[in-house]
């Protein structure tokens, strides 16, 4: 309670500071009665306490507090300092402690805002109504976010007032099944979804159409885990169903998903983003252009005037660092630009061997490897040869040298960027990569997604204010793709996913049938290094197989590619052409496990000494 008064206070102050009021406010101490009468009967002051409840729905695994996730994943490593996250590259399995949320200061703060500003009379009933809606929203964003990591937890609606010992057994809140925080929260967004302003006016607080999009992703999940979990051969879960949930609710749940999705799309409140011919640089800016941004339907914004994030300063290419220690933070994996696939529909294994593997394919320009691939893979990921910022990223790992006498090429490198060799060419790129460096690639990749194109970004070496997209059009249309191909309606499943493939170069109805396999594949490129993919192979139930701690199965380990320029004076239709090696990234040293005991996070031992009701998850 005293943390939120001192919060409302300094809300409260901010905005009478503004108004020019401060002299007169600062001469007077704060009481309660001032800051019930002040904040609950004035819209600007109760939406300044409301909007620092927004802000604390931080990105969990995007642009700030989760930088790092994609590293979770196939998707990325760290190639950042060689310090504590390098642990990341080096560990067996998955804590169970991974994805853990357990923020009931953060519930019990929404259930006050509501509290207090329904007992308001003095705020106009329109405004009270649509405040209350906003918050009721952030109330079931949170609990999704908690029943996606924990499974079912406690359900609490009202605040609890401490008076004494014997107010410490009614707080003790069992935990709510995990179809009943499902439930809690489809209700919840069905009640004040036309509270809401209903048309998509702000990209940053609620309205109709991020209940809606909220409800299209959170019943998907529900949906997935009532079937696949199920079809496990061990279902995960628990005798009072904090931990699994029927298998008869998947369809459902699979209805409403598909429902909240089709008013979406038939609302015609957003479109695919599609403002630039270029399709590469269209899908880039689709993250990083505000201005006319109809596919984005909520987003957690920055500005440069003190709220930025340092996700470009991390993640940029070596040789564009803005300070001399970042770079290269998170690298692509070799695993996900193989996920792209080619326009022409063959599937998007890079071409680096003949056919019978006797000899490298040479190519004139590094970039000719990635020729004619998925426009979305180029937009995501920076590949060698590519520019940005108005500058080529040569990536060179060193040169093959033909070696006569023997027949076979001798590899010569230098664990020096931007060396070169005894030709007087490039032997070491200054954008590396090297085996074993901080703050450069150690995949032969570097990111493109949200990382800011514009020099300096307005902040040089300290942030930039590229937002982060929590839900799009595209992530739509793929929610309705799935659920109405669960449902047994491939027809009406294939255009969603056709216009989305459309948008990245693939020609209209490009796909005339869909498979399980064809959507998660499209969610995997579509959505790669949006906070989703770890997600997605937790609710379909195959992330243990796809992380089985075998070396030799295709995404335990991340893989790179590195270029060699050639040196064959003799040859002069190979000399000073490129060509390629898949490895594994050298710092990427254990196989990833995900063990059974993942799917959930482990509740928080404080808790659970605070509250003897609350069931352990399994396996821990």
């Amino acid at each position: 309670m005293k943390q939120l008064k001192k919060l409302i206070y300094a809300c409260a102050l901010v905005i009478l500071v503004q108004a020019g009021a401060c002299k007169k406010y600062l001469d007077r101490e704060p009481t309660d009665i001032l800051l019930d009468d002040q904040v609950w009967s004035d819209p600007k002051l109760a939406l300044s306490v409301l909007a620092n409840l927004y802000s604390r729905l931080q990105p969990i695994g995007g642009l700030e507090t989760g930088k790092l996730s994609p590293t979770d994943l196939d998707e990325a490593m760290w190639s950042g300092g060689l310090g504590a996250n390098n642990a990341r590259n080096t560990r067996v399995n998955y804590p169970y402690t991974d994805k853990q949320l357990w923020s009931y200061d953060l519930i019990r703060d929404v259930n006050l805002f509501l509290e207090k500003l329904e007992a308001s009379s003095a705020m106009d009933a329109a405004e009270k109504k649509h405040l209350l809606a906003e918050a009721r929203f952030i109330r079931a964003y949170v609990y999704f976010l908690h029943v996606r990591s924990m499974g079912g937890v406690p359900l609490i609606l009202k605040t609890f007032q401490y008076n004494g010992p014997a107010d410490v057994d009614a707080m003790k809140t069992p935990r709510t099944t995990e179809a009943g925080i499902y439930d809690f929260i489809s209700s919840e967004l069905d009640a004040i979804k036309e509270e809401l302003p209903l048309t998509a006016g702000s990209k940053t607080r609620a309205n109709k159409w991020t209940a809606l999009a909220l409800k299209s992703q959170a019943m998907l999940y529900a949906a997935s885990i009532a079937k696949y979990n199920n079809l496990m051969a061990d279902p995960i879960r628990t005798p009072g169903g904090e931990v699994g949930i029927p298998a008869d609710r998947a369809e459902g749940y699979y209805e409403q998903s598909l429902a909240a999705s089709r008013e979406i799309i038939d609302g015609k409140q957003f479109s695919l983003y599609n403002e630039n011919p270029d399709k590469v640089q269209n899908f880039y800016d689709l993250f990083t252009k505000k201005a006319n941004n109809r596919e984005v339907i909520w987003a957690f914004d920055y500005t440069l005037d003190g709220k930025y994030h340092d996700y470009t300063v991390e993640n940029i290419p070596r040789s564009l660092r803005e300070n001399a220690s970042g770079a290269a933070g998170v690298t692509p994996s070799l695993n996900l630009v193989e996920a792209f696939d080619y326009l022409n529909g063959s599937t998007g294994e890079l071409k680096i061997r003949t056919p019978n593997g006797a000899d490298y394919i040479y190519y004139d320009r590094l970039e000719d490897l990635f020729a004619g691939k998925d426009y979305r893979m180029s937009g995501s990921v920076i590949v060698p040869g590519s520019t940005f910022r108005g500058k080529r990223v040569d990536i060179q790992a060193g040169v093959m040298e033909w070696n006569a006498a023997t027949g076979q090429y001798i590899t010569r490198t230098s664990a020096d960027l931007g060396s070169l060799f005894t030709d007087g060419g490039t032997l070491v790129a200054a954008d590396g990569p090297l085996p074993n460096a901080a703050n450069v690639t150690n995949t032969g990749f570097y990111m493109r997604k949200y990382v800011d194109s514009r020099i300096g970004s307005g902040q040089s070496g300290q942030g930039s204010d590229v937002w982060w997209i929590r839900y799009r059009l595209g992530g739509i249309l793929l929610n309705a793709a799935e659920a109405a191909f669960e449902l047994n309606r491939p027809a009406e499943a294939l255009p969603y996913i056709n216009l989305v493939r459309e948008r990245a170069g693939f020609g209209p109805n490009s796909l005339q049938s869909l498979t399980t396999t064809v959507i998660r594949k499209e969610f995997q490129v579509e959505l790669a290094f949006e906070e989703q993919r770890y997600w997605d192979l937790k609710r379909w139930r195959i992330a243990h197989d796809v992380f089985n701690g075998n070396r030799q199965s295709p995404n335990t380990m991340v893989n790179a590619l590195w270029p060699y320029r050639v040196v064959r004076p003799s040859d002069p239709a190979k000399h000073n052409k490129y060509v390629f090696v898949k490895r594994v990234a050298p710092r990427f040293t254990q196989p990833r496990l995900f063990r059974l005991g993942n799917y959930y996070s482990i509740i928080p031992q404080n808790a659970l000494n605070a509250n003897p009701l609350l069931v352990k998850n399994p396996f821990h």
